[in-house]
């Protein structure tokens, strides 16, 4: 069972159909904001009701998130890192065309000493980045992440959708470290460089989320019942 809801994909399919017609924006927009609300904590969207994301990360265990159960995994702090910075980058820099969240205070906050999506991490790279990482701070980033892309969401105008990614935004993204000039780093800037706007709503700010969620909820359980790990 995944962390999102049942029927999280189906409407997302059906946001796919509407998000560039004109004569549906208001209801896509919409449709965006519900779908991203259900893949960050309540505090996020300001809700008053907690969620399964709330559920998620409620009860971890600061040793929980530095745990890599198997060869083919990460940790749960490296995939939270990775979805936030990575829709802090392409929703303030490629859709808002304005500022980051992240910058030198939440650099320190976090206890990071990089800025990067985290794509090219090797795995002893990803384990001592996740024993050094300040996990409540890490959750705090990405909620400040959440809620500016929500505000960037309920500004946006019907021929924003259309918008292609400009190439000097994305070029801002390197120049600020956001990713790497390594090979397994530095393809994002193509893959975002060749969508609209309404193409990173999709890809990544909702559906990319939900996969690592799923991960980790899959980590935690296993984390919870399995006796060896690939590293801890």
């Amino acid at each position: 069972m995944d962390i999102v809801p049942s029927d999280w994909s189906t409407r997302h399919k059906k946001l796919q159909k509407m998000i560039r017609k004109r004569e549906c924006f208001t209801e896509a927009v919409s449709s965006a904001l519900k779908l991203h609300e259900e893949i960050h904590m309540s505090c996020a969207a300001g809700g008053t009701h907690k969620n399964l994301i709330d559920d998620l990360f409620k009860d971890l265990q600061p040793h929980e998130y530095t745990v890599m159960p198997t060869s083919k995994d990460e940790t749960i702090a490296w995939a939270v890192w990775h979805i936030a910075r990575i829709e802090d980058l392409t929703m303030n820099i490629l859709v808002g065309e304005g500022q980051q969240v992240f910058n030198d205070a939440w650099k320190q906050r976090i206890g990071v000493s990089v800025a990067d999506t985290g794509n090219a991490m090797a795995d002893g790279e990803i384990m001592d980045f996740s024993k050094r990482i300040n996990v409540n701070e890490l959750l705090n980033y990405r909620n400040a992440v959440g809620i500016r892309s929500r505000e960037i969401l309920r500004g946006l105008k019907p021929e924003d959708m259309k918008r292609q990614i400009k190439h000097g935004d994305t070029t801002r993204i390197l120049d600020e470290g956001g990713v790497t000039r390594q090979k397994d780093s530095v393809w994002l800037l193509d893959f975002w460089g060749k969508k609209d706007v309404a193409g990173i709503i999709l890809m990544p700010l909702t559906r990319h989320q939900t996969l690592h969620l799923n991960d980790c909820d899959k980590w935690k359980k296993a984390i919870r019942t399995r006796k060896k790990f690939f590293l801890e």
